[in-house]
């Protein structure tokens, strides 16, 4: 039976997220990906979109398994602040579903899809149009998140 694993990237002006399937340890196949762009300058608001959009994909795509991108140390406290807040919608939305989490750092998930820890977004966006065989790119929160999955899918695996 398939396992179908919601790739979350969270961001406070966009929370990307993509979905995979893999099949008792095989390669694994894309679903879809899109992201969530808030439209409002008041936080809050933009938390509860985050959350009621990820609780509508949940419910829409039944995925079996969540994989989300840890908070990164960041130079700006603002910067790191607003990524922890989108980040806490992102695991309030899925927590409500009791589904497996699984947390991977900035660096794993580089390191996973191209081999490099230190990649450029728009290696991640190559990377991922290749090994996931799409006809073009993905918008760039939507190909990190895609990138979630798979490195989550890669860890399912044994293949770190």
């Amino acid at each position: 039976m398939a396992t179908r694993i919601l790739g979350i990237d969270p961001g406070s002006r966009c929370t990307g997220y993509g979905i995979l399937e893999q099949d008792n340890g095989l390669s694994p196949t894309y679903v879809t990906h899109g992201y969530i762009a808030t439209n409002s300058t008041d936080m809050s608001q933009k938390l509860l979109q985050i959350h009621q959009n990820l609780v509508d994909i949940i419910q829409l795509h039944q995925p079996n398994e969540i994989a989300i991108e840890q908070v990164f140390l960041s130079q700006n406290p603002q910067t790191a602040l607003k990524l922890g807040q989108a980040r806490g919608a992102a695991l309030v939305a899925t927590a409500g579903h009791d589904l497996p989490m699984a947390e991977y750092s900035a660096r794993q998930i580089k390191k996973s899809v191209v081999g490099y820890g230190a990649a450029a977004k728009t290696q991640i966006q190559h990377m991922i149009k290749i090994l996931l065989k799409l006809s073009k790119p993905v918008q760039a929160d939507a190909a990190d998140a895609l990138a979630v999955a798979l490195c989550h899918c890669h860890h399912r695996r044994g293949n770190l």
